[in-house]
């Protein structure tokens, strides 16, 4: 494939990407992208990018690998949905300035720029300040910081898992509200 052909692309790629980051800290959605890859399929037309081995995408403080990572457009050109896949899929975000960064796994990691949200299936994972969910399929809301967890019906599972298992951990006296006295 040309450069010349798919540089139009890969300039609205980014401009749609960086659109999309409504969910990162404010400062992420004016950071560069940076993909790379040992491979890279770009379709204009069809407004699909597929990349392939060891895949790392980051912007400012989110970062997304996988063995293969899709990244598709809607019509008016935003970035619709990221589609990682590996044994495991990764996906970190710090939600603000002064919150930990959240982890998240899964063989399959779907990030869906729109609604915010991100599904994780088979082996799903995800630690948010200490706090961890795990089940066969996790649906994550990234602004709201809510975690869905439950089975991962109609998709192949590698590893059935009939029961979910979150940790909670306590509040730290430090977090607890004070008793006036």
């Amino acid at each position: 494939m040309r450069l010349v052909k798919t540089l139009p692309f890969l300039l609205s790629l980014s401009a749609a990407l960086g659109s999309a980051s409504a969910w990162a800290l404010p400062t992420d959605r004016d950071q560069p992208i940076h993909i790379q890859s040992d491979d890279a399929q770009l379709d204009d037309k069809q407004g699909v990018a597929t990349y392939k081995g060891n895949v790392i995408i980051t912007q400012g403080s989110m970062k997304i690998t996988g063995n293969t990572v899709t990244i598709t457009r809607n019509a008016t050109g935003d970035v619709d949905v990221f589609t990682a896949v590996g044994n495991l899929a990764y996906y970190e975000q710090k939600p603000a300035a002064d919150k930990p960064i959240v982890q998240a796994y899964g063989m399959t990691i779907q990030y869906f720029a729109a609604q915010n949200r991100i599904v994780l299936i088979d082996k799903a994972k995800v630690i948010n300040d200490g706090n961890t969910s795990e089940g066969e399929k996790i649906v994550y809301d990234t602004v709201r910081q809510v975690v869905n967890a439950g089975r991962a019906t109609g998709s192949k599972v590698t590893t059935p898992r009939p029961r979910i298992d979150m940790v909670i951990q306590p509040k730290k006296k430090s977090d607890a509200p004070q008793k006036a006295q």
